[in-house]
């Protein structure tokens, strides 16, 4: 039996009753709200305000601006009174968050100008209302109760702009037994964009990652006041570039928290092991920013390798923090810094190498300082000796391990380290070896810095679907036997499969990939016989479109400082660069030359980092639709062949793939590996390897090694299904699909989808092909199917029929979606709980462009003789989301034209055009004729509203102003003529929301 949602409601308030909180029946509506919150905040600023005061202070505080707000809640702020006489009053406590009344108010209800929302459960701090509570009672969808959230937010006049609601840092959403909650942030990072990228959603968990789903469990760890006051306070981050609220995810803040603890009772050293793509910048700037509120901390140094490293760390604390870290452009700006008194300069980043300089008293620069007579870095440093200096490292598996790490802890001995890591060394991949006396030991992570603090693996990442799983395929060149470990292949084979199979493993070139190759001489001969394969392949294949590739390796000799830098973490380069050095410059010289012709660049090899800045950008612009960008994504990269470089600390979403021909192992495996499994939405299910050294034993031992305590279990978390798991779950989708489609009367065929009767049966076809569809697309960019296999899915789920079957289900959620709109009770309550994952459906190679071509080719061959039939073509366009509100003017298009006619693409194009607007002349006229309106005047009242997106309804009135109406019969008839627009201007408006429209889809 269902739980009701109303008992739900009542024992989370008997909880939060027994936490403390002070239960508030009588807060129900706004004038309550109010009236607490000035009863609240008069006792806390000690204040007696008059009503005019009162009404001034909430229009000053108020504000659609979530982030304004956040900033507001956090800080003491100025209020003129009447008198003149200046007020400093904060809204809540901010020197001690426990101190403030915490209260639980229910069943709020706020009616605005186009609004009318019930809010389950709000609690307030301080009378400010901090968290909304929203319970359900149905199996969520976190992503359908964020969406919904969303939708109550851009309705127009809704409460979180116009009132206390503003101040809304938190929603928590629940069924009792699953439990999520998220940020509240303004429009531009609180909604779903075309590519379904999701706002973060958080599940709380203990300290050992276990986590917390229970709404009772959860209000005991998160909600309790101190805890909550926390949550807010300190852990959550206003990102000032961005105006961004973030908050900090469980195993950060437990990071934190024993960072501190740590520092505050003196225990020693510790490291963080947190896995890639954790957020481990954030924590550390969290860690830092902390500190520097301590006065025991004299500094605090985040302490990099790499000169790229120090640039990326830098950034991203200064957008956490605008201006909280400076540059430092060399060693003796950083021992400035370090000996200003400066609250600025307490946080430094720095480089180790910068840093082991100044503690070096042979160092070059020392040695030119005392010569000139100067004290030198080392001496200068003297004053700071004895004081207590926290050090954090970043992947503290790098350059540590050597005689700076030693420097440090030498010349500061009451300093504290800490490091952070996403592999950490154990003596199974240890390479750095010590010696004492005649024992010779290799040296651990544990060894350096002591103690684990806390521990989130890429098991547990990868469980909490923080990062995706990898499909590992192992290269057969004759499809059954892949090479013996460790065995190279000829790079022309090599070569010859990427190309075969690089659509596939990037989804048809939506995602894009690196190969790691083995030298600086492999990476030179794979750009060669790329540029000999492709151009082969273009001759035979006139229509084919080669891919965009690029190189990126160090250069030899005479190189810049800031070169020499990055280069003393890529040991691979180091090595190659010393033998033939003028071969390898003048083969990079040549890979650049082609770079600048293929895009239009001018870099040059003495300013390599300019060169290596581009491509890492070019690599994430692959986020941008081709229709977007200025040369219709020729500028995008479709490959990078690199040695060392991009394989450590580069993270782009849109990469999903890594082709291996280097022998990896341990540390260096998983860090290559991790560059694809950034999650971004269900058209990436999984990070691809194309591995074409038989690397079998090296991938599981590396899996073995960090998993953590879950080894057992590691390899079925970390690995995808295998082709043949996947097709049988395909299969048994299909025949899901197919008995629900028999339960109804009906057949299993696309056509009978539009018989399907109510529309509970309608999200329930939604809900199934769904599940088919996904498994279609992870399929789709396995790059191991045998042509046995790819004929097994074809008989699951024929092409022409997956295409019709996308179509109405496109056509289904379309009518569906339009169905949420009704008011409750006239509506099936299911709807609400349906996502419709539109994303899954739209093909990155099909697109505007694409389906030009193919009804100019259509137009151009004989019947019979095009690539495509009228029938398919119309079905691929149906069948793709991004021509949902086009496909029926393109379908209609299509099947007017006459197969053989020969039209080419331009006349096509100019065709088409002039067909939609002649079919939108002909609508115009038909609604004026209808409504008695002139054509140019209803013409120009629509523009308006397309071109500003935004409904005046003042507008409107004067368009009916002519017709002479009394004001009952013009009601009658502007409600008339908005239910003929309304659906006119939605598909004209292409999918983007037009404002104040929503009063007249109810």
């Amino acid at each position: 039996m269902q739980v009701r949602e109303s008992t739900i409601e009542q024992e989370l308030i008997e909880k939060l009753g027994e936490l403390k909180y002070t239960l508030r029946p009588d807060i129900r509506d706004r004038a309550a709200m109010e009236r607490n919150f000035r009863a609240k905040f008069e006792a806390l600023n000690r204040v007696s305000l008059t009503d005019a005061e009162f009404q001034r202070l909430l229009e000053e505080i108020v504000t659609p601006d979530v982030f304004k707000a956040a900033h507001t809640l956090r800080h003491r702020n100025a209020f003129t009174r009447d008198d003149g006489t200046p007020l400093n009053y904060t809204l809540v406590n901010i020197n001690d968050w426990c101190k403030n009344d915490f209260e639980v108010a229910s069943q709020f209800r706020i009616n605005t100008d186009y609004s009318y929302h019930r809010y389950d459960v709000l609690l307030l701090i301080n009378g400010v209302p901090a968290v909304q509570i929203e319970l359900k009672t149905l199996g969520i969808n976190p992503r359908r109760a964020i969406e919904q959230i969303v939708e109550y937010k851009n309705d127009a006049g809704n409460g979180y702009m116009r009132t206390l609601l503003c101040f809304i840092h938190l929603f928590v959403v629940s069924n009792r037994d699953f439990t999520y909650y998220f940020a509240n942030n303004n429009a531009r990072h609180f909604a779903f964009n075309a590519d379904e990228r999701f706002l973060p959603i958080y599940q709380h968990a203990a300290p050992d990652n276990s986590k917390i789903n229970g709404i009772d469990a959860f209000a005991e760890a998160f909600l309790a006041k101190c805890t909550l006051g926390q949550m807010i306070s300190r852990y959550m981050v206003l990102v000032a570039s961005e105006q961004k609220l973030l908050m900090m995810r469980p195993y950060q803040i437990y990071a934190v928290k024993n960072i501190v603890e740590c520092i505050d009772k003196n225990l020693g050293n510790g490291y963080i092991w947190h896995t890639t793509g954790s957020g481990k910048t954030l924590t550390s700037f969290k860690a830092s920013t902390l500190l520097k509120a301590n006065p025991a901390i004299g500094k605090c140094l985040f302490v990099v390798d790499r000169k790229d490293l120090d640039r990326q760390t830098r950034e991203e604390f200064n957008r956490f923090q605008e201006g909280c870290v400076e540059e430092n452009t060399n060693t003796g700006t950083l021992v400035r810094r370090m000996l200003s008194d400066d609250v600025a300069d307490k946080v430094i980043v720095c480089t180790i190498q910068k840093l082991g300089l100044a503690l070096d008293e042979n160092s070059k620069r020392n040695k030119n300082r005392e010569k000139r007579g100067l004290a030198s870095h080392t001496e200068q440093l003297e004053a700071l000796r004895d004081q207590r200096i926290v050090f954090i490292f970043d992947e503290c598996h790098r350059s540590q391990f050597g005689d700076n790490h030693q420097a440090i802890k030498d010349f500061f001995p009451n300093a504290q380290l800490f490091g952070f890591t996403g592999t950490p060394i154990f003596e199974a991949n240890a390479s750095y070896k010590r010696i004492e006396g005649d024992e010779q030991t290799l040296k651990t992570t544990a060894d350096l810095f002591q103690q684990s603090l806390h521990e989130y693996t890429i098991t547990h990442a990868i469980e909490d679907g923080n990062v995706l799983r990898f499909h590992v395929d192992y290269y057969k060149p004759d499809g059954k036997h892949a090479p013996k470990p460790g065995e190279t292949l000829a790079k022309r084979a090599v070569v010859e499969a990427i190309l075969a199979r690089h659509d596939a493993a990037t989804g048809g070139r939506r995602f894009n990939a690196i190969l790691a190759t083995a030298s600086i001489n492999d990476a030179i001969e794979y750009f060669e016989l790329f540029k000999l394969a492709q151009a082969q392949k273009q001759q035979a294949e006139p229509d084919w479109r080669p891919l965009n590739i690029a190189a990126v390796f160090s250069p030899p000799a005479d190189v810049s400082a800031d070169v020499k830098q990055l280069q003393e973490d890529l040991p691979q380069e180091q090595e190659d660069n010393k033998h033939d050095p003028e071969a390898k410059k003048k083969a990079l010289k040549a890979i650049i030359a082609d770079y600048n012709v293929r895009f239009g660049t001018n870099h040059r090899i003495e300013e390599f980092d300019a060169y290596y800045q581009d491509v890492q950008q070019r690599i994430k612009d692959q986020q941008f639709p081709n229709a977007d960008l200025p040369l219709k994504g020729r500028e995008k990269l479709d490959i990078v062949i690199v040695v060392d470089m991009l394989l450590t600390g580069f993270d782009s979403k849109y990469l999903n793939t890594l082709y291996v021909d280097k022998n990896l192992k341990h540390h260096g495996l998983i860090q290559a590996f991790s560059r694809t499994n950034r999650v971004l939405n269900d058209t990436k299910p999984t990070g691809n390897i194309l591995d074409f050294r038989g690397q079998q034993k090296e991938v599981d031992a590396a899996i073995a090694l960090f998993s953590g305590a879950r080894a057992g279990k590691a390899r079925e978390i970390w690995l995808v299904d295998t082709a043949p798991v996947v097709i049988d779950k395909l299969k048994v989708a299909r025949d899901s699909l197919d008995r629900f489609m028999q339960s109804q009367g009906l057949t299993g065929k696309p056509d009978d989808i539009a018989n399907l009767k109510g529309d509970a049966a309608r999200a329930a076809f939604v809900e199934h092909f769904k599940q088919v569809q996904k498994l279609k697309v992870q399929l789709d960019q396995y790059t191991d199917l045998t042509p046995e296999q790819a004929q097994q899915i074809d008989q699951v789920l024929p092409r022409d029929e997956h295409n019709a079957f996308r179509g109405a289900y496109l056509e289904t959620a379309q009518r569906l979606r339009a169905q949420r709109n009704k008011p409750a009770g006239q509506k099936d309550e299911a709807l609400d709980q349906l996502d419709f994952e539109f994303v899954l459906f739209a093909s990155s190679t099909i697109d505007y462009d694409y389906i030009m071509k193919l009804i100019a080719d259509y137009s151009a061959k004989a019947p019979g003789k095009a690539s495509m039939s009228r029938e398919q073509l119309i079905g691929l366009i149906a069948g793709d989301a991004k021509f949902m509100d086009e496909r029926e003017d393109i379908s209609e298009y299509v099947r007017g034209l006459k197969a053989g006619e020969g039209l080419d693409e331009a006349a096509i194009r100019t065709g088409y055009r002039q067909f939609k607007a002649d079919k939108a002349a002909k609508e115009m006229a038909a609604l004026s004729q209808k409504h008695g309106l002139p054509v140019a005047a209803l013409q120009a009242f629509v523009d308006a509203i397309l071109a500003r997106r935004i409904f005046d309804g003042e507008q409107l009135t004067e368009l009916l102003t002519p017709l002479d109406l009394g004001w009952k019969t013009r009601t009658q008839k502007e409600l008339a003529l908005m239910g003929d627009l309304l659906p006119l201007l939605k598909k004209r408006a292409g999918g983007r929301e037009i404002a104040g429209l929503k009063a007249y889809e109810e």
